[in-house]
């Protein structure tokens, strides 16, 4: 089954692209990243805080199969409705330093919308290792999640 977002990683490189289309909005796909209630939903993971403004803050909760607790935390440094967010994101308790996300959001239609991200890693290498994960596999199921869940709200 081909995956609908597309993961673009030069050789040799600390960063990568990630570019998804969705059948959504633009204000449906970016409310999808702005309500915790919705991040719960297609993220799958507990929202502890979310502070959507220029130095904001972030910090989420997953908790495994197994009952472990993992932690996610980040900041804001850019938020502009229905555009852009830049933010830092830490997975706690990892060897992976925290990496930047810069998010940009456009309509390709009234009905379809794009969601293009640019991530800088501290290093090749440790790209390289977030990639050796099923990363792509893992950003494929949220994103279809994301689809799923907020192309509900388009309906209602």
């Amino acid at each position: 089954m081909e995956l609908k977002t597309k993961i673009h990683a030069e050789e040799g490189k600390q960063d990568l692209t990630i570019t998804r289309d969705f059948d959504l909005p633009l204000d449906l796909l970016f409310k999808a990243y702005e309500e915790p209630v919705l991040i719960e939903q297609w993220m799958g993971t507990k929202v502890l805080k979310l502070e959507n403004k220029r130095h904001g803050s972030l910090e989420f909760e997953t908790t495994d199969p197994k009952g472990n607790k993992h932690g996610f935390h980040g900041v804001i440094h850019e938020f502009s409705q229905n555009k852009r967010i830049t933010r830092t994101y830490e997975m706690e308790n990892t060897p992976f330093q925290p990496w930047l996300e810069f998010m940009e959001f456009e309509a390709v239609s009234e009905n379809t919308s794009r969601l293009q991200m640019h991530v800088v890693y501290r290093s090749v290498e440790e790209r390289a290792e977030i990639l050796k994960m099923p990363f792509a596999q893992g950003i494929n199921w949220a994103h279809n999640t994301l689809q799923e869940v907020v192309g509900k709200l388009k309906l209602a």
